[in-house]
């Protein structure tokens, strides 16, 4: 949710009136256009889906 907050400035309630599967649907765009915006040799960033989750 904090992830496509951020990006698209929406609200916790914008946010959660989203299905899951699109939200995630939106993570992995965002992610791909990070990826092309920042190009780089190494990788810095992860994608969401690259990140583990906390326990």
């Amino acid at each position: 949710m904090s992830f496509i907050s951020y990006y698209f400035h929406w609200s916790e309630e914008n946010v959660l009136s989203i299905e899951h599967r699109t939200r995630r649907k939106w993570c992995s765009e965002i992610s791909k256009i990070n990826a092309q915006l920042n190009p780089s040799k190494e990788k810095k960033e992860k994608s969401i889906f690259d990140m583990k989750p906390s326990r």
